[in-house]
């Protein structure tokens, strides 16, 4: 039996992506110069703009590869992906759509209904549905097969749920949440079974949301609270009892892309900025050190891309993705502040201050969300045959 292995064929080039790379840069420079978005670090999560996400469905930027009778655009993994680098890049304020568009889209397009994707799927690619991951609990850390949210039949044949999601970013600003349940009780010998996945309306009577703030004292965390909540019977995602294998099919597409190693860009290149002008000898070896850790990320993020274009789901890769492109996003923080003496403030009038502030701020939630890093070594271990 051979060992599974982490490597990935090189991602092929991609004129078209090029292309629709130039197209979006266009846009963004645009929108900045209209004062419609400032830049910032780390909205992906932080930067809800309902107006902006739809302005990105309009030109066809968002459920990219998904088929046209659903919204969709039928381009490629790595037209996307170009797509999601310059916003990132750009730090815009891509919060809202962001993972409805990464990963619940595609989990709606492998295990929905086809009622369920011809409702949501047209309107998360025009940029009017926001979708939330009900996965992680309190008390319960990474450990997913120990949730304790359950849902059961009613006479009707309708779901009743009751339990708690918590670090459900934006569940305040967002439509549904597909949440991962126990529907049946717990096996000893194997506790991934029983678990499924229901498309909750997030405006159905008994759902409380709690801001969990962060520590610039805003939140795109919750906790999301379930009181007798009845969801109807159509709207079980995939198969009742296989949510296990759903969610971690799903993670491929959560761990990957480049918003594991881009969230503090516009720190960095505020910085090479700083660095061009000032030609310091220390700041010159740190952007040389940054840079060449982030374009060797960047490969293999764009391999993996190129991998789920062919069909695949690489989840050990992607987990390294997500364990190594967090940490150098920490690594970035670090590595600047030591090297100038702009004090870090989120009411600096320097840009670097103001950027050094905001990723010093939401450093701590870096290497947790996706999975926390230790997790995500021991899925990396488990699938190479080491322990």
């Amino acid at each position: 039996m051979s060992t599974p292995s982490l490597t990935l064929a090189p991602a092929p080039p991609s004129e078209a992506a090029e292309q629709v790379r130039a197209e979006v840069r266009r846009f963004l420079a645009e929108e900045l110069a209209a004062g419609s978005f400032t830049t910032h670090v780390d909205t992906w999560l932080s930067g809800v703009d309902p107006a902006f996400s739809r302005k990105l469905g309009e030109r066809g930027w968002l459920g990219m590869t998904w088929p046209s009778r659903y919204g969709g655009h039928e381009r490629t993994a790595m037209e996307r992906y170009a797509v999601t680098e310059e916003l990132l890049a750009a730090g815009a304020p891509v919060a809202a759509h962001w993972i409805a568009d990464r990963q619940s889209g595609p989990n709606l397009l492998r295990y929905g209904t086809e009622a369920q994707k011809a409702t949501i799927l047209p309107r998360i690619a025009a940029g009017e549905c926001y979708i939330v991951i009900g996965m992680s609990e309190p008390d319960s850390g990474s450990d997913l097969a120990s949730i304790r949210t359950r849902a059961a039949r009613n006479g009707d044949g309708d779901w009743v749920v009751n339990g708690a999601k918590i670090w459900t970013s934006n569940a305040h600003a967002s439509h549904y949440a597909i949440t991962l349940v126990r529907t049946s009780p717990a096996d000893p010998s194997n506790r991934h079974a029983g678990l499924s996945q229901l498309l909750i309306d997030l405006s159905t009577p008994g759902i409380t949301v709690n801001p969990i703030r962060i520590l610039d004292g805003g939140h795109h965390f919750n906790e999301v609270v379930f009181t007798d909540v009845v969801v109807p019977a159509d709207m079980l995602l995939g198969t009742e009892g296989d949510g296990w294998h759903q969610v971690t099919a799903e993670l491929a597409f959560e761990r990957s892309g480049p918003e594991r190693f881009l969230s503090t860009y516009p720190l960095l290149a505020e910085f090479a900025r700083r660095v061009a002008d000032s030609g310091d000898p220390a700041g010159v070896a740190v952007l040389g050190r940054l840079s060449a850790r982030l374009l060797a990320l960047r490969q293999l993020s764009l391999r993996i891309a190129a991998a789920l274009d062919r069909g695949e789901l690489p989840n050990l890769a992607a987990a390294l993705v997500k364990d190594v492109g967090t940490t150098f996003e920490a690594d970035v923080i670090d590595e600047i502040r030591r090297v100038v003496e702009v004090p870090a403030s989120l009411d600096s009038p320097d840009p670097l201050g103001r950027a050094l502030a905001e990723a010093q701020l939401h450093a701590p939630g870096y290497t947790l969300r996706g999975g926390t890093n230790e997790i995500l070594r021991g899925i990396v271990a488990r699938g190479l045959g080491l322990r």
